[in-house]
């Protein structure tokens, strides 16, 4: 099976299993995903969304937040791990919010790059979540799969990222992204599955004898 083929069919298998993605962290405003999406690294959005109700209630905003002492932030936000860095981010970031945006998030990828915190990952997903912009947020669990589907030979999330963007027209990129976290969770874990197992790892390699290893840097 070529690679375009592969391509089709976890598009098609994704659609079928998953036609409706809501967006997994709970906000009501773009400041609120801003925030919740850097706490997700290296965290899970169940414990993220856990966390986010007290957080917000102490600022659901750049303006209030930073006003916020960063131990009440910490104290809130330790169970998400690498609380110290997150909590002196999300008062940082929210500062400069205020001074340079008028308290607002930018529709800008290149300005949320700039923020505190703020990778090109957490910039795609407020750009594509958020402001509706297509954009491909990679994540290690993306390349997981990603590489087990024979999508990509990347050794790191960047290049899988300008792979698949490659692969898929531009029009499903915000809705993908979500498809293939959820798919994986649920179907294709880095436990679960030795690329053996589900169904779109042994559909793309029928004959695939022995677990997959993945290409690293």
């Amino acid at each position: 099976m070529l690679k375009k083929q592969r391509a089709q069919l976890v598009l098609d298998r994704l659609t079928e299993l998953y036609p409706e993605t809501t967006v997994p962290l709970n906000h009501s405003n773009h400041f609120e995903l801003l925030v919740a999406v850097l706490l997700s690294a290296q965290c899970t959005d169940e414990r993220v969304n856990q966390v986010t109700p007290a957080l917000f209630k102490l600022g659901n905003s750049a303006e209030i937040m930073q006003h916020v002492d960063i131990v009440e932030i910490y104290k809130i936000v330790r169970p998400c791990g690498l609380a110290p860095q997150k909590s002196k981010a999300i008062s940082n970031l929210s500062k400069i919010l205020v001074e340079q945006f008028d308290g607002q998030v930018p529709e800008d990828m290149a300005e949320l790059e700039k923020l505190p915190g703020v990778g090109h990952k957490t910039a795609s997903v407020v750009m594509s979540q958020g402001f509706g912009h297509p954009a491909f947020p990679v994540d290690t669990h993306i390349h997981r799969l990603a590489q087990r589907w024979g999508l990509t030979r990347g050794k790191n999330v960047s290049q899988t990222e300008k792979d698949l963007k490659k692969l898929f027209p531009k029009e499903y990129w915000n809705k993908l992204h979500l498809q293939i976290i959820f798919y994986g969770r649920e179907f294709c874990s880095a436990r679960g599955c030795d690329g053996r197992v589900c169904d779109i790892c042994t559909s793309c390699y029928p004959n695939r004898k022995n677990p997959f290893k993945a290409n690293k840097a």
